[in-house]
């Protein structure tokens, strides 16, 4: 039995374990999860669970899970937390007998976790970035917002750096600060109030300031196998809010899915989102791991985590890939459960 090791990573884990066990008909996989929440969620999905040292970071951190993986006779490990230093450390791992499953190299996830370098970067004709400027002062956001307002009419800014959408923010000129407060939008700035805010703030980490894309966003969870695209299941999600999300199949996702998978080497579960402007489709990232959404999107046919895990270990021949059932609209469902 192949013993396969996930570290503390998204909540999102559980139902991945859960697909991993449904496929895994064969009881060919051990799953082991480990965090440093005993009540963390995943823990529930796997067949052992273990503790995780809270705070423990950078090269300590790596010289725990070498001994976690030697004591627990790991074969496989898929990290979530620091994956990329785990990554630089594969070599390591791989003496003691344990491989390392990894979106990327070292330095390509360092690429995708800056957005400012992923866009300037990325080669991808069917769905090119949004167009954007970096700044990093007041002065800098007035001179691309000049440029950039004379091309779009509306914008928008986020951190280069961020996760969940933090920083977001679409910049509206057409309403106070004050009425944009008591509407509840909280993904939604007015010019003069954020002009202020610079202003105070000073010199600060790079921002990016962007065309608003208002289309269509799509979130697309795909298999890949060392650069090459196995698998991509594509979710439009609704305009409306609670409006769910469908399962399609697009062209020009497929050929940008398979082209950024190919630019960046990328290797098993990844996610890639694009988005719908007035110039057609855009990418706004890809995300080296599983989406939070990767069981909406397992709906469609393919069983994602299990694929990805098995192409990782046998290679592309041994996995069954079933076609994409489209037109499906999913959504999820919150279920009540006794922890302990």
């Amino acid at each position: 039995m192949t013993r396969v090791w996930f570290n503390r990573t998204f909540s999102s884990i559980h139902a991945a374990l859960a697909l991993i066990r449904k496929g895994d008909t064969a009881q060919e996989y051990q799953l082991v999860v480990s965090s440093p929440n005993p009540q963390a969620i995943g823990l529930l999905a796997a067949h052992e669970s273990a503790s995780e040292p809270a705070g423990l970071i950078g090269l300590n951190y790596i010289e725990w899970c070498l001994d976690f993986c030697r004591d627990r006779k790991i074969d496989i490990f898929v990290p979530g937390k620091e994956a990329s230093l785990v990554t630089s450390h594969n070599s390591e791992f791989r003496h003691i007998g344990t491989r390392v499953m990894s979106a990327a190299s070292q330095e390509t996830l360092h690429l995708l976790h800056n957005k400012a370098r992923f866009y300037a970067t990325t080669l991808s004709p069917n769905a090119p970035p949004p167009e954007f400027s970096v700044f990093e002062r007041l002065e800098n956001f007035d001179r691309a917002y000049a440029s950039l307002r004379d091309r779009h009419s509306e914008l928008c800014m986020k951190p280069s750096v961020s996760v969940y959408g933090i920083g977001f923010r679409r910049i509206i000129e057409d309403r106070s600060a004050f009425d944009l407060l008591m509407s509840g939008d909280m993904y939604r700035v007015n010019l003069h109030s954020l002009r202020d805010a610079l202003a105070q703030a000073g010199q600060f980490r790079p921002m990016l300031l962007m065309e608003y894309l208002g289309g269509h966003e799509f979130s697309v969870d795909c298999v890949a196998d060392r650069g090459v695209l196995v698998c991509a299941v594509a979710r439009r999600k609704s305009l409306k809010a609670g409006g769910g999300q469908n399962i399609v199949v697009n062209d020009g996702i497929q050929v940008a899915c398979a082209d950024l998978v190919s630019q960046f080497g990328l290797n098993g579960n990844v996610n890639v989102q694009f988005r719908e402007g007035k110039n057609g489709l855009r990418v706004l990232e890809i995300n080296p791991r599983m989406s939070g959404g990767i069981a909406m999107a397992s709906l469609g046919g393919p069983n994602l985590p299990y694929l990805g895990l098995v192409i990782f270990d046998r290679g592309r021949d041994a996995a069954d890939v079933p076609p994409i059932t489209t037109g499906l609209r999913v959504g999820e469902v919150t279920m009540a459960v006794t922890l302990q």
